[in-house]
């Protein structure tokens, strides 16, 4: 545990309470604090007695009032109070193990952390879990858990998690699902060895377990070019892909009728694959697995044309490319060129990337890097003066590229001035007219 104070917030109930920098958290309400789970769902309560320890190791005791649920204003040495769990699995699938050697030493760690599922969304596989761990979310109700699914067969599990002979975290599922936690699911779907019957199966033990099922994304397997010694997979083609569909939206429109929401979804890039049309708003309820990349890229549609219709019209002649990957860059073709409809100065253009880096079966924005896009533009000749790139290229927080190409290093190499967009329809009609 690391539990020490870093800071504090002013004006905080811990500022008053007279906490400070550099003492450790040990207790709330006579609860032993382990983690930040701990801590959270003890300071949760208005009246609280916090147990600490001062820098010089002298135990000291405050009470103190807040509002119910009110932080407290504590930030820690480290995010989660604790270390991470790291990743025990060797899944047939794993994009980590995809990567190419040389990259930034953080982006070949892989966790697999109930925490940072229910802080930030990560999706886990359970297999790592103790008892104890699963006791704890059922008492303190942690919930939704994101879990990493792919198959509720214990042997086609173990086989896609690598051959795990222990338990692959199944038990850990049932006692949760039993216990009523919010549980959503992924399905990375590998053609061949959990497609078909595999996935039927799959999807129909998921349902049997009723509400506590939140929602379930069907995800294409991701291949690179660097899988040199693993499991041989294949990539999706234009027939698998709406099979799956088929099958998906099979148990979907069932669950529409009997819960009022489909449950089961499919990701983007099947449709893409597919050649099918995305579906429409109605279709996601309300988006339970953007994530996973399902819906995206229709939510992003909507919020530009709603935006386009709701924006006067201008003058803007201001040349540019919108820099994408090949599959969205028909959508956002089909996007400007509504905005060009609208705005008939508008002058610019879409520039689909091909993935060098990773492979040319990596066909999404958020992989491309910044070597590839300057090698492809660098050959077109006379370029315009601004490009517009999309947040989900960079490294969170920060403006770099996975290949530690910064954006401004691209800039100055390309001559060109880069707007990046955030991740919303709207955002990009502004960067388009600014």
């Amino acid at each position: 545990m690391n539990a020490v104070v870093k800071a504090i917030a002013p004006g905080s109930p811990a500022e008053k309470a007279m906490i400070k920098p550099g003492d450790t958290l040990r207790k709330i309400n006579g609860n032993i604090i382990g983690d930040f789970l701990d801590y959270k769902f003890h300071s949760y309560e208005s009246r609280l007695l916090v147990e600490l320890k001062d820098a010089r190791g002298k135990l000291k005791f405050v009470r103190l009032r807040k509002s119910e649920g009110a932080d407290l204003g504590i930030e820690f040495d480290t995010f989660l109070m604790d270390d991470e769990r790291s990743c025990v699995n060797k899944c047939i699938f794993c994009f980590i193990d995809q990567l190419p050697k040389g990259m930034r030493k953080s982006l070949y760690y892989k966790d697999d952390d109930v925490r940072l599922s229910f802080l930030q969304g990560n999706y886990i596989t359970l297999s790592n879990l103790t008892d104890y761990d699963v006791k704890r979310i059922i008492k303190l109700n942690i919930s939704p858990i994101n879990v990493s699914i792919h198959s509720t067969n214990p042997k086609l599990r173990a086989f896609m998690l690598g051959g795990r002979r222990e338990d692959t975290g199944l038990a850990a599922f049932k006692a949760l699902a039993d216990a009523n936690i919010a549980l959503n699911c992924q399905i990375v779907c590998c053609p061949g060895v959990n497609d078909g019957r595999h996935l039927d199966e799959t999807m129909l033990y998921l349902l049997k377990l009723g509400f506590c099922i939140n929602s379930v994304s069907i995800v294409p397997v991701g291949l690179t070019k660097h899988r040199a010694n693993l499991y041989e997979l294949s990539p999706f083609d234009k027939q698998s892909a709406i099979r799956t569909i088929a099958q998906v939206d099979k148990l979907g429109d069932y669950c529409l009728k009997k819960r009022a929401r489909r449950v089961f979804y499919c990701a983007d890039e099947l449709y893409i694959k597919a050649g099918l049309a995305l579906p429409s708003d109605e279709y996601y309820d309300d988006y339970p697995q953007l994530e996973n990349g399902v819906g995206m890229m229709r939510l992003f549609m909507t919020e530009f044309l709603n935006e386009l219709e709701n924006m006067p019209k201008l003058h803007s002649d201001t040349e540019f490319l919108i820099i994408t990957g090949k599959a969205a860059a028909p959508y956002l073709t089909q996007l400007l060129n509504s905005a060009k409809d609208k705005f008939d100065t508008l002058k610019g253009g879409v520039f689909a990337v091909e993935n060098d880096f990773f492979g040319n079966t990596v066909t999404v924005s958020g992989l491309i890097t910044g070597g590839d896009i300057s090698n492809q533009l660098s050959g077109r000749g006379e370029l315009v003066s601004k490009i517009i790139i999309p947040r989900n290229m960079l490294r969170s927080g920060e403006e770099v590229f996975l290949d530690d190409v910064t954006v401004s290093e691209l800039g100055e190499k390309l001559g060109v001035s880069i707007r990046i967009a955030n991740q919303d329809g709207a955002d990009l009609l502004h960067a388009m007219l600014e």
